[in-house]
């Protein structure tokens, strides 16, 4: 046996590893102040994190566990490009206008439309990234919290399809929280209420459970 076989292999670190610099940019936002949804406005596109206070029956757990400013655990992360990401034009000379200031507001106009939701029990955290790194630090996010908005209540981000395209069926989300008006015109959601309340809390106590451990 060779001297060498006698020591363990350490990898060495690389900060520009894909997982570290996600890992790097997830904690700059969770090190942001958390305000009120929408803030003021601002320029910029990047990512962030909705977090739930309220008092609705499926997310009493999540809620508790961002009581007394806390902010542990968000119900939903998402993140805002600049329009000419959207068609592979990613380069240092895309105009980032507002882009992520109007993801926020266009959040806020759906959480002031659902019927049993109130959105001064909402809060954000959003950080202003790089065009290249904010679809990986999105990843990162919801990898790491695993948000119930993200993961099994689908339908909170989406847009109305427009004129004559309303075949598909509610999202959960809409079905969970109705109140936007062009869910309406769409087919029933696949699931009932109580379904999804039931996914939502069960759901919920397997994932905070984690999170408590870390």
């Amino acid at each position: 046996m060779s001297p060498k076989e006698n020591f363990p292999i350490i990898r060495p670190f690389n900060p520009l590893d894909k997982q570290n610099l996600g890992e790097s940019i997830a904690e700059a936002l969770l090190a942001s102040s958390v305000q009120s949804l929408p803030p003021a406005p601002f320029i910029g596109a990047g990512v962030y994190a909705l977090y739930y206070t309220g008092g609705f029956g499926a997310y009493k757990a999540l809620s508790e566990m961002n009581q007394n400013s806390r902010f542990r655990c968000p119900i939903y992360v998402g993140k805002a490009v600049p329009a000419g990401t959207r068609k592979g034009g990613v380069s240092l000379e895309v105009e980032h206008g507002q882009a992520l200031y109007k993801r926020l507001a266009e959040h806020a106009e759906s959480l002031k439309a659902a019927l049993n939701l109130e959105l001064s029990d909402f809060s954000c955290r959003f950080l202003v990234v790089d065009d290249i790194w904010i679809p990986l630090a999105e990843s990162m996010l919801i990898e790491r919290f695993k948000p119930v908005w993200n993961r099994v209540l689908d339908g909170f981000g989406n847009h109305d399809p427009g004129s004559g395209r309303h075949s598909g069926k509610m999202p959960p989300w809409d079905c969970l929280h109705p109140g936007r008006e062009w869910a309406v015109k769409l087919r029933p959601c696949a699931f009932t209420k109580e379904q999804l309340e039931e996914r939502v809390t069960s759901y919920l106590v397997q994932i905070l459970n984690q999170l408590r451990s870390i």
